[in-house]
């Protein structure tokens, strides 16, 4: 951790960025496939552009679904309906190229109960989980910011609130930190597309009084806040028709917003077999938990895995010189437990149900959600009774 002032920064896009509509698209297809069927095994991409969105991937299901119309439906839902924006639901072509996931890999994913072999990680990877005490969901202040800006903004124009909004913007948030402390918000930006029959004054003076000012801490306004309102000056031309979207770009977005680090594989349009997603969970649930325990003031584990085996090749956890013990009774800790196996996972966060679509926009961290079990903080005597016996 940095010592003395200095400023971070983290963005968030809404559910209508390309990127992030990619993102929605490929979790709505797994969604339909695991409610049918449980043990589908999924690597679905998405790339949206001008007129048209195309799914490709390896799926293996004995689901039948119809892809185009899950994709309209999501695109419908996140709100492209008139070929005013550029990109309508009913319009836009859908492109479909799906194959079987290869042998190659089903072959070390597989459980096989006759020789006793439990499913293997559908991957080599290593995956990070983090947790700080800045907010009371025990994420980094500045993503939760920006995340929460961009909700507001969503809550509002899928009210219908005002009539100029569309579904394509971003935020980003710029935080003064004293040492580990939160001490002010120093700038705010916010991008959202509109329509064409409104001023930029107007934006302007409505993003910063009925959206950002009332999602701003009290405590840390306490200072001149720089706010870039759709610094362009022209926003009208957004979502596909304005940049062309892809799943997994906004892995950043995604997480802590650049605060922890990241293992680099993407979430979306993987089944929970990809451990580049499962492992990702159960890392955040840990590091959570760790620091709900009161054991660390912040925590960042790592979970590592290789293709086909079932047992973490490595744990690593790392207090940044906040823990109440040392890393490795930690980690002898996280051993006893918590499941890391790809299957004990599975059924230990209930991930074979179709939640995936709403961890898609807004974050996957940081949101108590019934669904988003890693966000649980229901361990925390045993973790504490693990570290007493150490």
């Amino acid at each position: 951790m940095v010592n003395g002032r200095f400023l971070f920064t983290s963005e968030s896009v809404s559910m209508g960025h390309p990127d992030k509509l990619a993102d929605q698209i490929s979790d709505g297809i797994l969604d339909a496939l695991i409610a049918e069927d449980p043990t589908s095994r999924v690597a679905c991409e998405t790339l949206v552009a001008t007129g048209m969105a195309i799914v490709a991937g390896e799926i293996t299901t004995k689901a039948a679904i119809n892809y185009p119309d899950v994709v309209r439906q999501v695109i419908r839902d996140v709100g492209y309906t008139s070929d005013s924006m550029g990109f309508n639901y009913e319009t836009c072509a859908v492109l479909v190229s799906l194959r079987r996931q290869s042998p190659d890999i089903a072959m070390g994913v597989n459980a096989d109960t006759a020789r006793g072999k439990p499913i293997g990680a559908g991957d080599q990877g290593m995956m990070f989980g983090y947790a700080i005490n800045h907010t009371p969901e025990l994420m980094p202040l500045p993503i939760s910011l920006a995340h929460r800006i961009l909700q507001r903004l969503t809550e509002i124009r899928q009210r219908g609130e005002v009539g100029w909004l569309r579904p394509d913007s971003k935020s980003q948030v710029t935080v003064e930190f004293d040492g580990p402390v939160p001490v002010r918000v120093d700038t705010v930006v916010v991008s959202t597309q509109h329509s064409d029959d409104i001023t930029q004054k107007e934006i302007r003076d409505f993003v910063i009084e009925k959206v950002v000012n009332p999602i701003l801490p009290p405590d840390l306004v306490n200072g001149e806040i720089k706010y870039y309102v759709n610094p362009t000056g022209r926003f009208v031309t957004g979502g596909p028709h304005g940049d062309t979207g892809v799943t997994g770009r906004k892995i950043i977005v995604d997480t802590y917003g650049g605060w922890a680090k990241h293992g680099g594989g993407a979430f979306s349009g993987k089944d929970p077999t990809k451990v580049d997603r499962s492992a990702a969970y159960m890392a955040r649930h840990i590091a959570k938990n760790i620091v709900a325990a009161g054991l660390a003031d912040r925590c960042e584990v790592q979970l590592a895995y290789a293709i086909g085996v079932a047992d973490p090749v490595s744990i690593y956890v790392d207090t940044d010189g906040t823990g109440k013990v040392e890393e490795r009774v930690l980690c002898q800790a996280i051993r006893e437990v918590f499941p890391l196996t790809p299957g004990g996972i599975i059924e230990y966060l209930d991930l074979l149900r179709p939640i995936y679509r709403k961890t898609a926009s807004g974050g996957h961290f940081g949101r108590n959600l019934p669904e988003f079990t890693w966000e649980k903080t229901d361990r925390i005597s045993d973790l504490l009774d693990a570290v007493g016996r150490a």
